[in-house]
């Protein structure tokens, strides 16, 4: 099944408006916002919202392709994106993922920078609207897909929310985490639902999970052996303003650890190929072969935990080499 429709745009703002919006449900998005919040607000914010993102996406990853609710049906529907469309609809993965992160930062930072809650609350809410109609406008979920994904994040921020310092406090200071942050991802993707056909839902499954392990790992780290390289005290959102040189030193922090964790990427994902192609006998550029279990498993998985590694352990003390504390 492929995007064959032909249309033309007669609207270009909504176009691009929800083009964009989509991609702040993907990868993208990911890479850069969550390190971002992590390099230069708070260490503890990011924690949460990582570990939040972690669990929600799995859950909705999987929820996809055990209820096995199909996509729009194309046509009528217009769909604009070719790479999921092979996956299940329901819940949207997109609108899951935009409402925990958007709302997670919310109630991670409300008590401990000085910004009206109320502006708070309107950012979020437009943050995951958006995503959640840019769903509907390319054609790739139903409306009932959208309200689903929503409310199975509210809910699950619900029932975490009491409990997230507890495990914030343990993954920081429990000796068996680093064990136990590799283990419980690896058996969860080893042991995704099968399906008839290939799916990306694995693979990206094992994206999340082996970006979230390597960052629970690094946050392990730091804390166990390293002081953390920014104290926190945050900027206080909106106090004092932002001064040309505090904006230098952000965006210096925001290169730097981008070029490191795309370079952890490229590096990773080559080696870890290249050994696998090495075992099994296939050509690094055989999409098949890397479709199979055990090559993308552990291919996403080592890529995207160093990845996770790299931005909390390697990219600060690379900012603290380079005097961007």
């Amino acid at each position: 099944q492929g995007c064959t429709q032909k249309y033309i745009v007669k609207n270009y703002f909504y176009y691009y408006l929800f083009k964009f919006s989509a991609a702040l449900g993907e990868e993208i998005f990911y890479i850069t916002f969550l390190p971002f919040i992590y390099w230069n607000i708070d260490h503890s914010v990011s924690r949460r919202m990582i570990i939040i993102w972690s669990i929600v996406m799995y859950i909705g990853q999987v929820s996809k392709d055990i209820l096995k609710w199909p996509r729009p049906l194309s046509p009528p529907v217009v769909k604009l994106e070719l790479r999921t469309v092979a996956e299940y609809g329901m819940p949207s993965t997109h609108a899951m993922a935009a409402t925990a992160i958007s709302f997670s930062f919310l109630i991670a930072t409300v008590n401990q920078y000085k910004y009206p809650f109320e502006l708070g609350l309107i950012g979020a809410f437009v943050f995951s609207t958006l995503v959640c109609l840019s769903r509907l406008y390319t054609g790739m979920h139903t409306v009932l897909d959208v309200i689903g994904g929503a409310l199975i994040s509210a809910v699950l921020l619900v029932l975490l929310y009491p409990v997230w310092d507890t495990i914030d406090h343990l993954l920081l200071t429990n000796p068996f985490c680093p064990l136990l942050s590799i283990a419980v991802p690896l058996i969860l993707c080893y042991n995704y639902p099968k399906l008839d056909y290939y799916s990306p839902t694995r693979g990206d499954t094992t994206t999340i999970l082996g970006a979230g392990a390597g960052a629970t790992v690094g946050f392990w780290l730091n804390n166990q052996y390293a002081v953390p390289a920014y104290p926190s005290k945050g900027f206080q959102l909106g106090f004092p303003p932002i001064t040309s040189k505090l904006a230098v030193v952000v965006l210096a922090r925001f290169f730097v650890g981008i070029f490191v964790v795309l370079l952890t990427r490229w590096l990773m994902k080559s080696v870890v190929l290249g050994m696998l192609g090495y075992r099994y006998k296939f050509s690094t550029g055989d999409l098949e072969a890397r479709r199979r279990l055990e090559v993308e498993v552990p291919y996403k998985f080592i890529t995207y935990s160093s990845v996770g590694l790299s931005a909390t352990v390697l990219v600060p003390l690379l900012h603290e080499l380079l005097g961007l504390m």
